[in-house]
Formats: structure tokens, C-alpha cells, sequence
């Protein structure tokens, strides 16, 4: 198992396994949300792969103030083995080296298995509302 950061190759793979993940939604592109990343802090997004297979990705941001990680994905048949952790772990050891004080990240109000797994890695609930304005149409 092996983690490195994203290649443009990478694309279909990654799309692959956010659709299987359940991480695409129709009002985001996700090739579009790849190119995005990829040309914007690309040592940032990462996957896992074993034989050569993209098994795990997550995508980090940092805007000068906060830290973000987004597209955490794992596999479904390659779940709880630590990869989710070894993938949070690196990109926040990625953030550490932009001197980033703090990292935020959204989880759907719905989503208490993942909630409580990132409470394992010691997230916890700010107590804010995220609002979101589209300002290009995709």
C-alpha cells in the first residue's frame, strides 16, 4: 500500500471510487472539482493505491487561515484499515508544512459514522453555520 499524491492519470480512478463511495452529487462536476484541485496546491491531494489500484484519495486546502480536507474516500471492500486514518494523517502532516494552525472539515449532519470516526482522530463540532454561495455554474 502506497500513498503519494495525485497524478493526472489518476482521474477516472478517483472518480471511480467517489462514485462508489457515494461522494458525487449532481450539482458537482467531479472532473471538474479534480482539475480545480489539481492546478491549486496539488501536493494537497493525495490518494492510497495497492497493486496499483486507487483504493483511497482525500483533498486538503489551506486559504492562509484554516486548513480544510475534502474527497476523504476509502474503498468500500478496503475499510476499517486505518487507511481513512493514514490518509487524514498525511494531508494533515501536508498542512503542517504551510504552518496551518487549524483544520476544518464538513460532514453531513447525517453522516454519524463518519462524524464519530473523525472524532476518533480528534475532530470535534464547532459550533458555526457553513453557508455557501455558488459563483461559478457548473
Amino acid at each position: 500500500m502506497k500513498i503519494r499524491s495525485f497524478r493526472e492519470s489518476d482521474t477516472a480512478g478517483v472518480v471511480s471510487l467517489w462514485e462508489r463511495c457515494e461522494l458525487t452529487v449532481p450539482w458537482n462536476d467531479p472532473e471538474k472539482d479534480i482539475g480545480r484541485k489539481a492546478s491549486v496546491q496539488p501536493d494537497l491531494f493525495i490518494i492510497c493505491e495497492r497493486d496499483n489500484r486507487i483504493i483511497g484519495s482525500a483533498m486538503g486546502g489551506y486559504d492562509g487561515h484554516r486548513g480544510w480536507i475534502y474527497y476523504l474516500a476509502v474503498a468500500p471492500e478496503h475499510r476499517r484499515q486505518k487507511i481513512a486514518t493514514l490518509l487524514v494523517n498525511e494531508i494533515e502532516q501536508r498542512l503542517k508544512t504551510y504552518n496551518c494552525p487549524k483544520i476544518n472539515l464538513m460532514v453531513r449532519a447525517s453522516n454519524m459514522r463518519i462524524r464519530a470516526f473523525y472524532e476518533t482522530l480528534g475532530y470535534e463540532a464547532d459550533e458555526v453555520v457553513v453557508l455557501g454561495k455558488r459563483i461559478v455554474p457548473d
